[in-house]
């Protein structure tokens, strides 16, 4: 049923000359492009404490849904039914396993944190945001790259993340020993995912050929991108919190142009830096967490000490 879905899906795009392709397929780049980058932007210089919270959100929910996908381990639908013809180079950002969509999972993540926090304060982003996270979702399936449920998983798991989340920040708010037995907790969790995804069995199956449908070394890149963001921002969060404690220049005239600045070079170095250097060198697997692992120290430490000092 799910497959008929998307051929219906594939009809419609078909009749409709490709109309909509193109907005689909900028929503789900949005999602995972530019969107992981808002937690960066609220700890920086809009609100500390809702900082982490996005940083806690997206990048625990990045590891959690990358180890659900290995354990799973779902094929793509153009994988199950070559009826399936993904609309335009939407293919090649559909890396992984299918299951639990990855995109739907940062959408609703950020897009639901963002909900979390601004619903009692400005209802029109809340409502915009909303939206948002439905679109992000449908396009998954309009474009042939997920099944209706890779993306409803994707948002469930996500909405228990942030709800999860948000309590256990309530009852630690305040309690640094807590708060570092959790983080000490969190490392020793993502050793046991990087032993967990090297050493558990994958599906090998072959196609007519004699060639493999999805090699199991491709797919669990993104996990290893995902633990090493996770043990950056564990490591990170610690030496912030204990010897740079940063806060927010309020009122300083460069604080904006500053926050852009974050930006512009952790997606500088996620998008070409890291590529053409650490993950060279150190290959996809360990190259990719390496690469995270130091953009998420920069943002966690470098960026707010040179904040720190540019604001005064």
């Amino acid at each position: 049923m799910d497959i008929q879905y998307l051929l219906w899906l594939q009809e419609l795009r078909n009749a409709t000359g490709g109309l909509f392709d193109e907005f689909f397929n900028a929503i789900s780049k949005f999602a995972v492009d530019i969107l992981p980058f808002l937690p960066f932007v609220i700890f920086w210089g809009v609100d500390k404490r809702w900082g982490y919270i996005f940083l806690t959100n997206h990048f625990f929910g990045e590891i959690i849904n990358g180890l659900i996908k290995l354990t799973v381990c779902a094929y793509r639908p153009w994988i199950r039914s070559d009826l399936i013809e993904p609309a335009g180079d939407s293919k090649v950002a559909a890396t992984g396993y299918s299951f639990p969509s990855g995109h739907t999972r940062t959408a609703t993540t950020n897009y639901g944190t963002v909900i979390a926090w601004q619903k009692d304060k400005r209802k029109g982003i809340s409502i915009l945001c909303g939206v948002l996270i439905l679109l992000t979702a449908f396009s998954r399936n309009f474009l042939g790259v997920h099944t209706p449920q890779d993306v409803l998983v994707a948002f469930i798991e996500s909405i228990i993340i942030i709800c999860v989340v948000l309590a256990v920040s309530k009852k630690i708010e305040g309690n640094e020993k807590l708060i570092d037995i959790l983080t000490f907790a969190g490392v020793i969790f993502v050793i046991i995912s990087l032993i967990y995804i090297q050493v558990k069995p994958y599906p090998m199956d072959y196609d007519a050929s004699g060639s493999l449908l999805v090699d199991p070394q491709k797919m669990m890149n993104d996990c290893f991108k995902a633990c090493g963001a996770f043990i950056g921002f564990l490591i990170g969060s610690f030496i912030e919190r204990h010897y740079i404690h940063y806060e927010i220049p309020f009122g300083s005239r460069n604080l904006p142009l500053l926050v852009c600045i974050g930006v512009a070079i952790t997606f500088v170095w996620k998008e070409l830096f890291a590529p053409a250097t650490i993950v060279a060198a150190f290959g996809p697997h360990w190259g990719h967490l390496l690469a995270r692992c130091i953009m998420l120290l920069f943002a966690m430490c470098v960026w707010p000490i040179v904040l720190k000092k540019e604001c005064k």
